[in-house]
């Protein structure tokens, strides 16, 4: 019994989306709807591109790893909402809270490397035609594909260790439906501010550095192909 009490003290609560919605029902049918169309959507298009050998080039191999990380990352929270919802209980563990982080964050910095190479991939393919399928061979796009679950895996696993380890106080209410890490942060004991703020320059910086290498080839590949 102890040992029960023990470790519900270290459970998490959220409290949900939008806690003070009036009809909670409506919101979570919408949701779940939306959910179900972008599993059907995203499973569909990995199984498509999966069995028809038409569809086995560079161009839909990076497409169907799109798709499996939307289908994952979509998965790593509703699911768990509506448990709590129709069970009406709102406790994560501290290991579930931190799963789920981790999945997240790997999840986000995934989709944007790949991004990044998807438009590397445009970029070659408007100039380099006759190179294409030398420069992007299956093993070129293999390494793509893994190089982003792996760049995503490290930033992840790094950022979520870190956050974890701060002893959190009494108070375990996380505002959203989802453990994040800045609403992690907010419950800690110590001062995270530092932190924090390191988190979100480098996170800037990433996503201005991504967002330029997506930017620029898409430009210049758009360029050349209109003329």
């Amino acid at each position: 019994m102890e040992r029960e009490n023990a470790t519900s003290l270290e459970d998490f609560i959220l409290l949900g989306l939008f806690p003070d919605y009036r009809h909670p029902s409506i919101l979570i049918s919408i949701i779940l709807l939306i959910y179900l169309i972008a599993v059907v959507g995203n499973a569909t298009l990995v199984l498509l591109i999966w069995v028809e050998s038409r569809l086995h080039t560079p161009m839909y191999f990076l497409l169907s790893q799109l798709s499996l990380i939307d289908l994952v990352y979509v998965s790593s929270t509703v699911p768990k909402m509506t448990i709590n919802f129709f069970s009406g209980s709102r406790t994560i563990s501290r290991v579930g809270c931190g799963t789920q982080m981790f999945f997240c964050l790997m999840l986000a910095d995934a989709e944007c490397i790949l991004l990044t190479l998807m438009a590397y991939d445009r970029y070659v393919a408007v100039c380099n035609p006759l190179r294409y399928p030398t420069i992007m061979s299956s093993r070129i796009c293999l390494q793509m594909a893994v190089g982003s679950w792996i760049g995503g895996v490290l930033n992840s696993l790094a950022q979520t260790v870190y956050t974890m380890h701060f002893p959190t106080c009494e108070k375990r209410e996380i505002s959203h439906f989802l453990c994040e890490m800045p609403a992690i942060l907010m419950l800690s004991c110590e001062d995270t501010s530092v932190y924090l703020k390191v988190v979100m320059v480098l996170s800037t910086v990433f996503i201005i550095v991504l967002l330029s290498l997506i930017t620029v080839p898409t430009f210049v590949s758009s360029s050349l192909s209109s003329e």
